[in-house]
């Protein structure tokens, strides 16, 4: 496999329209009481902007930005944009939301309908076009991956009672779905790898980043968000009945996957 290359185009009002659903989304989180989805969703954002600027920047110099704009603004809006929506979305399907399927809907929607919103209503001006090389990190980023799927593995083989298993099949469809639908919706947008020639590539990009790039920290975010629902509820309220960590992931075992 050669050098795959992350790249977008798009202009500034791209990111007007996203900021704006982004502030719609928070106050639906909030209106209904998603107080910790909120928390993860805004904390994965600024670790997304430590990690994206402060290592694939700083460190590996392997960010780069077309001339005019800033850098820093320009990711510090992608990461919060994809780090909040991605995580507070993974945190529902994890906690098995009752709504899942509405914000799954609004947030696929979104994605689809934002480039196409833009290339209607935005102006013509010049494009900012941003990329990052993987080959300096994407073996760290695959080792991450190993030791935590390893890590469920081991766990799943030492405890032989189903509702004592860590959802495998579960987890790895959140952790590549996620991912793969907002990839997806920037490619057919226009706006991932929009100066790809290849469609090869663009498909490696795809295809690679959707197996990777959030996956890799599934097993750790499902892992916090037993031990958190152990003790606390949704609504930052500690819970009446403690639960050990078995019994906060049969208790997660035992609900419905509500997507019917």
């Amino acid at each position: 496999m050669g050098e795959i290359v992350a790249q977008r185009q798009f202009s500034l009002w791209y990111i007007w329209f996203d900021i704006a659903f982004l502030t719609i989304l928070l106050f639906l989180l909030l209106k209904q009481k998603k107080y910790m989805t909120v928390i993860v969703g805004l904390t994965a954002g600024v670790l997304y902007m430590i990690v994206d600027y402060g290592i694939f920047h700083l460190l590996c110099h392997s960010r780069s930005i077309s001339e005019g704009y800033s850098l820093f603004w320009v990711l510090l809006w992608m990461s919060m944009s994809y780090g909040f929506t991605n995580f507070a979305w993974i945190w529902l399907w994890i906690s098995r939301d009752k709504n899942l399927k509405e914000w799954s809907l609004l947030i696929l929607l979104w994605w689809f309908c934002c480039p196409l919103l833009t290339n209607t209503f935005g102006s013509t001006e010049k494009l900012i076009t941003i990329e990052r090389t993987t080959g300096e990190y994407h073996g760290y980023m695959a080792l991450i991956l190993f030791i935590g799927y390893f890590g469920v593995i081991l766990w799943n083989m030492r405890h032989q009672e189903r509702m004592h298993k860590v959802p495998i099949g579960w987890i790895l469809i959140i952790g590549i779905l996620v991912q793969f639908g907002w990839e997806f919706a920037l490619l057919i947008g226009g706006i991932r790898s929009a100066m790809v020639a290849s469609w090869a590539d663009k498909l490696i990009t795809l295809f690679v980043n959707s197996l990777l790039e959030t996956n890799l920290g599934m097993p750790y975010v499902f892992a916090l968000y037993i031990l958190y629902s152990s003790h606390f509820t949704e609504q930052l309220k500690p819970r009446s009945n403690q639960l050990t960590f078995i019994q906060a992931l049969e208790e997660n075992n035992q609900k419905e996957i509500p997507l019917r």
